[in-house]
């Protein structure tokens, strides 16, 4: 089992054992109304977090709960997707936070350790994220941690109210990680 951690959060290995820590986190309204997904309520948080670990019984997944040591609270979940080892790609996503860990500095140190634990130890040549094109939030989040608009995937994701949704792509190459580190992450 993978535990990522460092000062400032401890990411877990998501399971059907403690994914009850963020029922009513998924509750809060408007969490990812960016996603294809839907946590709204016990019934599909807990279908949520069974594709999640089939995924990672795939290898294609690797799904994390994340906690906030410094509030001393799980605050939500994110996990490494779409995994190609033969490529030595992978996506960072499904993230999402509840609203009073927003803004509290949390994604940095939580995308540092993912970003490390890819480049470092998985030893991958890429990481990308995938993000609603009018996810303003989102985007500039991904853009402070230095990674590279690539393009964009027109109307390619059916979101759960029949709108199809622009993908913004986002990458950061195993080349480029030193200096991401030494720079937006030397903090960590």
């Amino acid at each position: 089992m993978i535990v990522l951690e460092n000062n400032d959060v401890r990411l877990e290995p998501l399971t059907l054992e403690n994914y009850v820590h963020l029922l009513e986190i998924a509750q809060e309204k408007d969490l990812i109304a960016y996603s294809p997904s839907d946590i709204s309520s016990s019934d599909k948080l807990l279908d949520y977090v069974k594709l999640a670990l089939d995924g990672e019984t795939n290898k294609t997944t690797l799904p994390f709960i994340i906690y906030d040591k410094q509030k001393a609270q799980y605050a939500g979940s994110t996990r490494f997707g779409l995994i190609n080892w033969k490529n030595k790609v992978l996506h960072i996503g499904w993230t999402w936070i509840g609203h009073a860990f927003q803004g509290t500095g949390l994604n940095a140190p939580m995308k540092f350790l993912m970003l490390q634990y890819a480049f470092e130890t998985l030893k991958f040549e890429k990481v990308e994220f995938r993000i609603d094109e009018r996810n303003q939030k989102s985007r500039k989040a991904v853009e402070k941690l230095g990674a590279n608009l690539e393009g964009v995937l027109r109307k390619d994701t059916l979101m759960n109210d029949g709108f199809r949704r622009n993908t913004c792509c986002y990458g950061i190459l195993k080349e480029e990680w030193p200096v991401i580190k030494t720079t937006i992450f030397k903090a960590y």
